[in-house]
């Protein structure tokens, strides 16, 4: 399975629309070569370099119950029927990148599951990981950086 986006490249910088000040658009994100036996797919966006600025990894977006057939999730939306969780903003929903201090890296993590997840709108990133333990087909990743704007 892969994970790109037409909004940055992988490893690349992503553009300032997609930053929590800056419009706060989820950039768009492509999906290539999903297992047969998937159910459902989930994304988690986390910045593993707030653990320096803030004490955790700050996670900015939680999605779960993304059907098998999307191939691509277009810029600012989610796939229909797909659920939203709770981000260390304290919303539901996208939170784009705010590092804080300096230019941090932004993973986004594709898992291709056996189940549809049962788990509440605004459940958080431990919920989801705690639900998908031992369903998880494959993983995919996509990073980019973004500085302080």
């Amino acid at each position: 399975m892969k994970l790109e986006s037409s909004s940055f490249e992988n490893g690349g910088t992503i553009p300032k629309k997609f930053g929590y000040k800056n419009g706060n658009n989820s950039p768009s994100l492509i999906i290539h070569n999903i297992p047969e036996s998937t159910k459902s797919l989930a994304l988690i966006m986390d910045d593993p370099d707030a653990m320096g600025a803030v004490g955790k990894v700050w996670v900015h977006w939680v999605l779960w119950n993304i059907s098998k057939d999307v191939k691509k999730i277009d810029e600012n939306s989610v796939p229909e029927n797909s659920i939203e969780g709770e981000t260390d903003f304290g919303e539901i929903g996208y939170g784009g990148p705010a590092p804080p201090d300096k230019e941090h890296t932004y993973v986004f993590k594709l898992y291709a599951l056996d189940k549809t997840l049962e788990l509440n709108k605004g459940s958080t990133k431990k919920d989801l990981e705690n639900s998908m333990q031992g369903h998880i087909i494959s993983e995919a990743k996509l990073t980019g950086k973004y500085a302080p704007q």
